[in-house]
């Protein structure tokens, strides 16, 4: 009762701070200042019945869903899907993946009227939470309304499970009112047992089951055919979804290793740059003019010349399509410490990866991938740049991690089959009577 006071108390005296932050970030990315009501629990649309409400907060939660959706959407089409967000990367990659298949809001932040209101609005029959999604307020409300409320694709690292630990009082009785959670893997499910959940299983990681865009690959091919107007004209890497921390960015560390080493890498190499966030786009294309490096964006819509090394990847949704039009890929996220970003992607693509040193956000995955041979870790930046101009000078290394990559994937495929069983236990997911 002490830390939900304290909860309630703490939630009060940030309110008027929650416009402020919407403005604040709508400066770079128009996103958040759209819809602002549904933040709160107010709806422009017509309410909606019997729905199935899925939350993926951002980017890579809801690219995860998403052959989940697809099996949802496959064996239950008389339930509309809510999918809810928090960030506008989120909620535009939903849009891109999903177009108006299924409705979209923002999750509410998580006070009771809204969240009361977003559940008269949305009237689910089940949720499902991806990863690790505590919302204290939205969880009870469930319990209030017996509502089937499930943690999906469920993960926690040592590092979580002890500060939830150090307030139990608090994150038990939360934990303890989920009808489920589905793990991804056995470490994951023992932590959320020791924390007071109720039925935990391991049903796979549904990264695995990735779904590939229709249109990436010809896109891919616009791209590459942009990037080397002659086939075979130059060696193309790609560094996706690089991040900045307080400090420091992997841009720079990635453009001042390049200038440390420029032989490291072969002859006339395109460099394509993709930050993670839009709100990067411009920072980097700063630092790229700063060290006096030519550079075409890919807005610009234009061919690159033999001359030009760089190209600024500052467009959202087009992941999989770059990854098609590279040789090799470095996974950002994990120059710097901040867990790392999805690596399984280029490796759906065809394309062989490198990754850093912090993947903590990926931990398994990432173990699991570079003892299969599919990809390699760099200690930092330096390395980074001689392994890459390594590989761009191997096909046939490339090539083995290529198969080794697309083997790896398949092999763990079967997570949202197995979820989908799991939920049809509480009658809430899909039972076999309702197989096509």
């Amino acid at each position: 009762m002490f830390w939900r006071v304290c909860y309630s108390l703490l939630g009060a005296l940030l309110l008027p701070l929650l416009f402020v932050r919407l403005w604040w970030r709508g400066r770079k990315n128009p996103g958040y200042r759209k819809n602002i009501g549904e933040r709160f629990g107010c709806y422009a649309t017509t309410p909606l019945r019997n729905t199935i409400w899925i939350h993926a907060v951002s980017v890579g939660e809801t690219r995860a869903a998403a052959p989940l959706i697809a099996l949802l959407e496959q064996r239950y089409p008389e339930s509309p899907i809510v999918l809810t967000h928090m960030t506008a990367t989120g909620r535009a990659t939903g849009e891109t993946l999903f177009g108006n298949r299924i409705t979209q809001f923002w999750l509410p932040y998580d006070y009771r009227f809204a969240v009361r209101a977003f559940f008269d609005h949305v009237q689910p029959k089940w949720a499902l939470l991806m990863e690790t999604e505590i919302w204290p307020n939205a969880i009870t409300e469930c319990a209030r309304r017996r509502l089937p409320c499930f943690l999906v694709n469920a993960r926690m690292s040592e590092r979580s499970a002890a500060r939830y630990a150090r307030l139990a009082s608090f994150t038990r009785p939360l934990f303890a009112m989920l009808t489920g959670i589905a793990a991804q893997t056995e470490d994951d499910a023992q932590r959320f047992r020791e924390l007071g959940a109720r039925d935990v299983t391991v049903t796979g990681n549904l990264k695995f089951d990735i779904n590939v865009p229709e249109n990436a690959r010809s896109l891919g091919a616009v791209l590459r055919q942009r990037f080397c107007q002659k086939p075979g004209q130059r060696p193309v890497w790609i560094a996706a979804s690089t991040r900045a921390s307080a400090n420091s960015s992997e841009e720079a560390l990635l453009l001042d290793a390049l200038q440390r080493q420029p032989d490291a890498l072969p002859p006339r190499t395109l460099t394509v740059i993709v930050p993670r966030h839009p709100e990067r786009f411009e920072n980097v294309a700063a630092q790229l003019r700063a060290r006096n490096l030519a550079f075409v964006k890919r807005s610009d819509e234009a061919d690159v010349p033999p001359e030009v090394s760089f190209v600024l990847g500052d467009s959202m949704g087009e992941m999989f399509a770059y990854y098609a039009a590279a040789d090799l890929a470095f996974v950002g996220g994990s120059l710097l410490p901040l867990g790392g970003q999805n690596l399984l992607e280029p490796l759906a693509m065809g394309a062989s990866a490198l990754i850093g040193s912090h993947t903590f956000n990926f931990k398994d995955i990432s173990a699991a991938a570079c003892a299969a041979g599919a990809v390699m870790r760099v200690s930092d930046a330096d390395e980074l740049i001689v392994r890459a101009g390594a590989l761009l000078r191997s096909d046939e290394t490339r090539n083995a991690m290529r198969d080794a990559g697309l083997r790896f994937l398949q092999e763990h495929r079967g997570a949202a089959e197995r979820l989908a069983q799991w939920l049809g236990r509480y009658g809430a997911g899909i039972s076999k009577k309702n197989n096509p």
